[in-house]
């Protein structure tokens, strides 16, 4: 949630910088703004926690149904592909304008295969499908109010920019988190004579 609020607080400043329409006072408030910047990304953050534990649980779910783990990744990459395309769409069917439909979901694109393959490097191939697939289907699914409505390109890039880089620490510190510490010979528990 502090990511959040920190990555809300930089692109809101940058944004309410170069379009001084993006603030709710104006420039004149700028430590207001700052501060409802920051409250906005602590919720976002809140939000894509929710979304992390909700992919893991269906990751989990999924792995039990499908019984083979390359079945669940096929439909993974698939999605992923798909999400693609229905990003562009969505944002071409708002008319947002004749190239803010391509480029976002191209650099969401990415950026996910960037963080996917640090990923890999840090832990194992298998993590680069599902990777690809929290990054930008999960991102894209969580962001989808700011999708709704009214298009407004800096609404979507200030909702989409915490949700991504707080998938994206949460995705990177996971391996970390629940990695297995090696057993201390000198602690282990001595085998019974027998």
């Amino acid at each position: 949630m502090a990511i959040g609020a920190l990555v809300c607080v930089v692109v809101g400043s940058i944004m309410l910088l170069t379009n001084q329409e993006f603030g709710f006072l104006g420039f004149e408030a700028t430590g207001f703004n700052a501060m409802m910047m920051a409250i906005s990304g602590l919720m976002i953050g809140a939000f894509s926690q929710m979304g992390f534990f909700a992919y893991l649980t269906l990751n989990y779910i999924a792995l039990s149904v499908f019984r083979k783990k390359y079945l669940w990744n096929a439909l993974q990459g698939y999605t992923t592909l798909f999400a693609v395309f229905g990003l562009g769409y969505v944002l071409y069917e708002d008319r947002t304008n004749n190239w803010f439909f391509w480029v976002l979901p191209l650099v969401i694109l990415a950026l996910s295969f960037a963080s996917s393959w640090l990923k890999v490097k840090q832990t194992n191939k298998s993590a680069f499908i599902p990777t690809m697939f929290l990054m930008f289907v999960v991102t894209f699914i969580e962001a989808w109010p700011a999708l709704q409505g009214e298009t407004n390109i800096a609404a979507i890039i200030f909702m989409m920019s915490p949700l991504f880089v707080c998938n994206a620490y949460q995705n990177m510190m996971m391996h970390r988190l629940l990695k297995k510490e090696t057993a201390n010979p000198a602690v282990a528990p001595a085998k019974s004579a027998g």
